[in-house]
């Protein structure tokens, strides 16, 4: 009997890990029963998620013919606090930290480009005003000011943000 499946079987899998650490018991129990080394693809995704660091980030693992691939999919809040160079810390020891960091709006505009496939705005102002959003959240200010303000600038036209 075929555990794996047969080779034009593709599985998708998407798990949340810590960046740099090996996953946890969930990736064994749901891909357990694909036919995949199981170790190897906790490897795999250490290695790809090795700049994010402490950082909690999203994988997708897709299985085709008993090969795995890896995809890493980092939210916005995981770019924000990465564009804010922070130090990586031992989560088992440092909670609640307060991410006070300084960004520049073209930090802001990156990580909007990055993220502009997953957002429903129609413009790219748009998305740079979810980013800020998400920089309100997290608690970092984006050019000495927050991001509150800079939303407001950017909605009075004192600000103008390019079309992608």
């Amino acid at each position: 009997m075929n555990k794996g499946g047969d080779s034009g079987d593709v599985k998708f899998l998407k798990i949340q890990v810590i960046g740099g650490e090996l996953p946890g018991p969930v990736l064994a129990q749901r891909a357990g029963s694909w036919g995949i080394p199981i170790k190897k693809v906790g490897e795999d995704i250490k290695a790809a998620t090795a700049e994010y660091k402490s950082l909690k980030v999203m994988v997708s693992v897709t299985v085709a013919g008993g090969k795995a691939s890896i995809e890493v999919l980092p939210n916005t809040s995981t770019l924000i606090i990465k564009a804010l160079r922070e130090p990586p810390r031992d989560r088992k020891k440092v909670k609640n930290i307060k991410h006070d960091g300084d960004l520049k709006l073209s930090d802001v505009i990156e990580i909007a480009k990055k993220i502009r496939s997953k957002s429903f705005s129609k413009k790219l102002s748009g998305t740079v005003k979810e980013v800020l959003g998400t920089c309100y959240s997290v608690g970092c200010t984006v050019e000495g000011k927050t991001p509150k303000e800079i939303t407001a600038s950017i909605f009075s036209g004192d600000i103008r943000i390019p079309d992608e």
